[in-house]
Formats: structure tokens, sequence, C-alpha cells
């Protein structure tokens, strides 16, 4: 599908007639996707009692995790995410409008991005050091990252302060030397409990004194640095994630100079460079589940019957499944709109899109799941179907990567923008009586 859209510009809405948005799949991408499908149904759907087992019995990592990340590999399917990988890093340099569509094949199942070493965090870390790490950071974190051979985390939030807005941030981050000096609280930090994570990328304050956009950087702190502590695994919303949402402390943390990335007063750009493409790859997989939610609530809808009707036959059940159908697919749209316009106009060209998605995904995720449960039931609410852990998900990302009423301010403060740079022109259309 090609179309000429209408493109956001600071100055307001524009028609474009020369640039083209097209979501077809090459021939390259659909030959990933009958691949990776087949690899999902071959491989990881029968894993997954064996993950479930496991993890219910305490393995932070399940004993089956790695021999399918070594099959991943061998078949081509890694590093899909990552759009400027060069021809000594492994994987296959997919722009993020191709990569869509295999986030969502993989977002059916919550942990299986990390076979194909696709998984938040890491996504994220290896995109910042992609663009900034110098040749030792490239060496010693980056390509061991893209190999696989570790994971990361990514320590921000904070527990004392509004951490979506990111310039209240208060770890202090003091240089001695040839050393930088850590001191600071992070929580809700995935991935840190995670048996392979080996460093963190740490947001911190440089300069107190700088202007607030200025103040902070990100260091890269070593996991086994002596002043670091995972203090707890926090549950989230009654679920005990296997690879953590932690609680870390640092005290005293000392690591050298050569882990600054790019530079001191760079922390907040680098975080909104890193929340774009990540904030895409949360709902590409939050599609996938949306609509493995849809074919459940289908399916029961036609097997089981009350008062006489099977259940798709009743007009409450009969709307929600259309309204799912139509939910999914706009916000599928949208999400891919984005994705283009990070590949052709970057991040921030496309802040008012991506903000859009992380607003509307999630809902829509939550939203079809919890028509799901209803038509499924008490059972439904139970394990014995992953729709309870899917909303649970789905609500998750409604915080995970700042509230909705951030992202909502976004938008309409760039809508505002739009309509004060046209210097109101929509006024022309009302026609008063006389």
């Amino acid at each position: 599908m090609a179309v000429s859209p209408y493109v956001s510009r600071p100055d307001g809405w524009h028609l474009d007639s020369e640039i083209k948005m097209n979501f077809d799949h090459s021939p390259r991408v659909k030959l990933l996707l009958e691949q990776l499908t087949q690899f999902m149904d071959r491989y990881i759907v029968p894993a997954m009692p064996v993950w479930s087992s496991e993890v219910a019995a305490g393995h932070p990592h399940p004993s089956c995790m790695e021999d399918l990340k070594t099959l991943a590999r061998e078949e081509g399917l890694w590093n899909l995410f990552l759009p400027g990988l060069q021809l000594d890093e492994p994987g296959q340099a997919l722009s993020n409008l191709e990569y869509a569509p295999l986030a969502e094949i993989m977002g059916r199942v919550p942990w299986a991005s990390e076979i194909f070493n696709c998984s938040a965090p890491d996504t994220g870390n290896m995109e910042i050091l992609h663009m900034f790490a110098t040749p030792e950071q490239r060496r010693d974190w980056l390509l061991p990252s893209l190999e696989g051979r570790m994971r990361s985390c990514f320590a921000m939030t904070e527990p004392d302060v509004a951490s979506s807005d990111a310039t209240n941030i208060q770890t202090s981050i003091r240089r001695e030397g040839d050393q930088y000096v850590i001191n600071g609280r992070k929580w809700f930090i995935s991935g840190a409990a995670h048996p392979h994570c080996r460093f963190a990328i740490v947001m911190g304050v440089t300069n107190p004194q700088a202007e607030s956009h200025r103040r902070q950087s990100m260091v890269i702190v070593p996991m086994d640095t002596p002043g670091l502590q995972v203090e707890r695994n926090i549950p989230v919303m009654q679920h005990v994630s296997p690879e953590g949402h932690c609680e870390i402390v640092l005290r005293d943390v000392r690591v050298p100079v050569s882990h600054l990335i790019h530079e001191e007063g760079a922390g907040f750009a680098i975080a909104q460079a890193r929340l774009g493409p990540g904030r895409i790859h949360h709902c590409m997989r939050s599609i996938g589940q949306a609509e493995l939610a849809l074919q459940w609530m289908c399916e029961r809808a036609a097997e089981r019957k009350t008062f006489g009707r099977y259940l798709y036959q009743h007009a409450n059940v009969a709307e929600w499944i259309a309204h799912s159908r139509m939910e999914i697919d706009q916000a599928r749209l949208l999400v891919l709109k984005t994705a283009w316009m990070i590949d052709h106009l970057g991040a921030k060209g496309a802040a008012k899109e991506i903000a859009m998605i992380k607003a509307l995904v999630p809902r829509v995720h939550t939203t079809v799941c919890d028509r799901a449960m209803q038509v499924f039931g008490a059972m439904g609410l139970s394990p014995d179907t992953p729709l309870a852990t899917m909303w649970t998900f789905g609500r998750v990302l409604r915080i995970a990567d700042g509230p909705d009423e951030v992202h909502l301010r976004t938008v309409a403060r760039q809508e505002v923008r739009g309509v004060e740079a046209q210097a109101r022109a929509g006024l022309s259309y009302l026609q008063f009586s006389p």
C-alpha cells in the first residue's frame, strides 16, 4: 500500500506529494516472516511449558534459552531490530518498518524476543552504543551484546522523584581525577536480575549548575562494580519477572571516565534518542499479543453456547470482535507509519507519532485482552490461559516507557503549535450568520 501522506512539521501539516509510504512487505521480509513463523511454531511454542515450569521453580534463565538462541543465530534470525549494523556486526540490518511485522510475531510469546537478541532493554542499550560508543566501549560492551554473550539494563528511573520528567533525576555522577564516583538509588530497572546482565547504563547528574537539559550524563557501570547492589526484584501487579524489575543502590561506585557515553551533559538527549525506536518495539510486540487475544476470543466464541446461541451470535460479543479487529488494524497502521517516519525523518521528526502509539497501543492491547477474558469467563482470569498475564503486560506499558499523560501532552503541544504556525487558518472556514 502506497500513499501520499500529510507530514507533520513544526510549522503545521503539509501534504508532501514527493513522499510515498509503502507498507508492502519486501521479498526479503516475506521470507523472514515465513522463517520466523516456522521457528516460533517449531521451537518456541513447544518450549513454552519448559520455560514456564522452570521459571515457576525459581530458575531465572530456563535451560532451553541458550540452545534456542544458538539455533536462531544459525538461521540468521538475529539482531533484526538495528538498521545501522556494520559489515562486521551480526544481524540483518532491517529498517524499523521492515522489523515491525517480525516484532509482532515475536510478541506473541513474551520471552521470545530474547531468543533473537531483540529484547528490551538490550535493544535500546545497543542502539545507544551503536550511535555513541568509543572504540573501547564498542569492543568491551557493544560487540559482546550484539553477539548475545551478555545482557544489560538501563538505570534511569528513581523512587524519590517523578522520573517521567528526566530532568528530575538526582543520582550524582561526580568526577574525581580519572574516575566517576556514582551515588544514587534506581528502581524498576528491567533485566537487572538476569544472570547474564553484565552492565548497566546509568543516568545521573554531572553538573547540577548547568541548564536543566544539560545536567545529566550516562555512564557504563559493570554490574560487578563494588558499591552496586541489587536490593530487590519488585513484583509488578503481583507478577514477578524472572529477569527482574529491580531496585538498585549505588554507593560510591567508581568507574573510569572512559565509561562516559558520548559527552558530559548529553544524557537527556541520549535518553530521547533511545526511547524513540524502543517505544516502537514495545508497540509492535503489543499488537502481536492483541492479535493473539482476538484469535482466542473468536475461537472461544465459535465453540461455546449460551441460551441456545454461540457466543459470537450475541450482539455484544459480535461487537467486541468487530471493534477489536478495527482497533488492532488502526493501531498497526499507525505503528507502521511511525516506523516509516523514523526511518526517513529520524526519531525527532517522528516525535508526535511515537507519543501517539505509546499512548494508543497499550490501551488497545488491554482492551482486547479484557474482552477476550470476558468471553472466556472465569477461565480467562486463571493461569489456564495467558490472557491475564498479557493484560498485565499491556497495563504496565502505560507507565513503563513514560506515563500516558506525558505522551498525550506531547501530542497536544505539537498540535497546538501547528495551528499557531498556520495563523489559525481553520478559522477562515467558520461562517457566521448576520
